[in-house]
């Protein structure tokens, strides 16, 4: 997990950011990306792709991480922005938001599976977030965060369940859709397919 820090290191780069995001799939809410820099000497064995981890390991971790992390950031986008510039490029930017968050510039970038617009030097890893102990931690910063989004957001829009599957396109999630109608934080855009609808959602 360590391959492509350790290249860097090599190379004489000391700040390297981790870059990831979560919430693209999801029918619900904001993407969110997080940027972790890590001290080089911290090692966990532990920290992986954050979907591979259990919800009370993730919490430790992300505990372990802001604890331990030289800078955080996180960047966050919202569903009406997703409708409107589509959700790649909504993650790219939440991601961007993530770098520009950090309150230590890093020398270089490794992110998952993406091109952030910034200057600063980057690599885009296929699978990231499996390969690279910076990459893993942003996910797992992310994830928390989203996480504890959705527990807020399901106080406000309790009748979607959005507290157990996030946001996701679970058959729960689905139902309750058709049976309630999407409230303003649906991304509109994803729902055409499963309302038989073009862009008839007006809020």
């Amino acid at each position: 997990m360590l391959q492509y820090e350790q290249a860097l290191w090599d190379r004489q780069y000391r700040l390297i950011a981790g870059v990831d995001e979560v919430g693209r799939g999801c029918l619900f809410g904001d993407v969110v990306a997080a940027a972790v820099i890590l001290p080089s000497d911290w090692v966990v064995e532990e920290v992986d792709d954050s979907k591979k981890l259990t919800p009370n390991k993730r919490e430790r971790l992300y505990e372990e991480i802001t604890e331990c992390a030289l800078a955080i950031g996180i960047g966050k986008v919202d569903s009406e922005t997703i409708d409107k510039i589509n959700i790649k490029q909504a993650a790219r930017l939440a991601m961007k938001k993530a770098v520009e968050q950090l309150v230590v510039k890093p020398d270089h970038l490794l992110v998952d599976a993406e091109r952030i617009d910034c200057e600063v030097e980057q690599m885009a890893i296929i699978h990231g977030d499996a390969l690279s102990q910076s990459i893993a931690a942003a996910s797992i910063v992310a994830k928390v965060t989203r996480d504890r989004m959705c527990l807020h957001w399901d106080t406000e829009f309790p009748e979607y369940g959005i507290a157990i599957h996030k946001g996701y396109a679970t058959k729960q999630h689905r139902e309750a859709i058709l049976e309630y109608g999407p409230c303003p934080l649906h991304r509109k855009s994803f729902l055409g397919k499963l309302l038989n609808v073009q862009q008839q959602f007006l809020f």
